[in-house]
């Protein structure tokens, strides 16, 4: 059977913690082919430009398993949402253009690790929230919910692949 297991996990430390530092997306179909190394993305053969967007709290990365025993099939459902604060037309009009896309995601998370979220089908931008808040202390912003159905899981990805690419315009909000 091709399907042997290989390895046990260990319980590890408590030295990890969540949410999301940046995200950086690219146009579709501007990767290139992917060198991958045991699930690890370690160079491109694109020459993509990279739109780099902070993040700050309430942004994160789910990814559910989703298997069929009838059809003997699983996929990867890689769901996306970032949290965008302050309110402006610059960032209002990228959005559109965000939306029309299906951009390939890297998301850079507070344990230095990167992932490449919808590495061969991209990800559709399929709701979100253009939001003013009712209270003060409310978020005055945007909320963008992108998904991604891949056969694999989002790949880990060497940071120098990410930072080592043509970076391109930022908004300073």
């Amino acid at each position: 059977m091709a399907c042997l297991l290989t390895k046990g996990r260990a319980l590890p430390c408590r030295d990890s913690v969540g949410g999301l530092k940046s995200a950086y997306l690219v146009s579709y179909g501007t990767l290139g082919a992917l060198t991958v190394s045991s699930g690890n993305v370690t160079a491109m053969a694109g020459s993509p430009t990279v739109m780099k967007y902070d993040l700050k709290g309430n942004s994160s990365l789910e990814q559910t398993i989703t298997g069929s025993t009838e059809n003997g099939t699983v996929f990867y459902e890689q769901t996306l949402n970032l949290t965008l604060t302050k309110q402006t037309v610059a960032t209002q009009e990228e959005i559109k253009l965000v939306a029309q896309n299906r951009p390939h995601i890297f998301v850079e998370d507070y344990n230095g690790n990167y992932y490449l979220v919808g590495a061969v089908h991209g990800a559709d931008l399929n709701g979100g929230t253009i939001s003013s808040g009712a209270a003060m202390g409310d978020l005055s912003g945007y909320t963008l919910t992108f998904s991604a159905q891949e056969t694999i899981p989002a790949y880990y990805v060497t940071s120098t692949v990410v930072t080592g690419a043509t970076q391109g315009t930022q908004l300073t909000p």
